[in-house]
């Protein structure tokens, strides 16, 4: 049983990732998410009105928390492109090899209404944004090869979501979503992406 409030509203959030993403939105409740808590389903309600609510705190959270893990990257890594990219991606799927429910929320979002999809589109779009700024300015500098840095950064986005929405696809190539599975997709990624911005 949770007793404090700040530490119930965050197992109410950490909950509802894991849900979410196990078994998608629509099938989860918030008597579930109660009974995982350890609380009633009014305790719930008391801190998310709604589970749509609650699914935008999830969200938020969320790329809050991707946000934090790439920049302390980007920050840490050497002032030199190629490393940087490699550490974003490293970055980007730490949390996924940890907490494989991610992916499944990734999943949750492209089955979602318009409304939330461009709430969370809304979060990350600053994000993407200084990415792509960064390899045009690498690109114009020669430090990286020249390309559309827009369409790199979209590349990069799509396989990374499109191991949780497109299953199927994967498994015609025997892809497992194991840790070791997605520390080796990660890999072939790191390595197609230097390979193709090396200037």
């Amino acid at each position: 049983m949770v007793t404090r409030k700040g530490t119930t509203r965050a197992s109410i959030l950490e909950a509802s990732v894991d849900l979410f993403g196990g078994r998608g939105f629509a099938a989860v409740s918030l008597d579930d998410i109660a009974g995982v808590v350890g609380v009633a389903k009014q305790t719930v309600l008391y801190w998310f009105p709604s589970k749509d609510e609650l699914l935008d705190a999830v969200l938020e959270q969320t790329a809050s928390e991707l946000a934090a893990v790439i920049e302390a990257a980007v920050r840490a890594a050497p002032d030199e492109p190629l490393a940087r990219v490699e550490a974003v991606v490293n970055a980007v799927f730490r949390p996924a090899v940890r907490r494989p429910a991610l992916l499944g929320l990734v999943r949750e979002v492209s089955r979602l209404s318009p409304e939330h999809a461009e709430r969370l589109t809304m979060r990350v779009r600053p994000f993407v944004r200084r990415a792509t700024d960064y390899l045009e300015q690498e690109m114009a500098a020669g430090r990286l090869r020249q390309a559309d840095p827009g369409l790199v950064v979209s590349l990069a986005y799509a396989t990374v979501t499109g191991i949780a929405t497109e299953p199927t696809a994967l498994a015609a190539v025997e892809w497992q979503g194991t840790t070791a599975g997605l520390r080796r997709l990660r890999r072939e990624l790191t390595e197609f992406l230097l390979a193709a911005l090396r200037p």
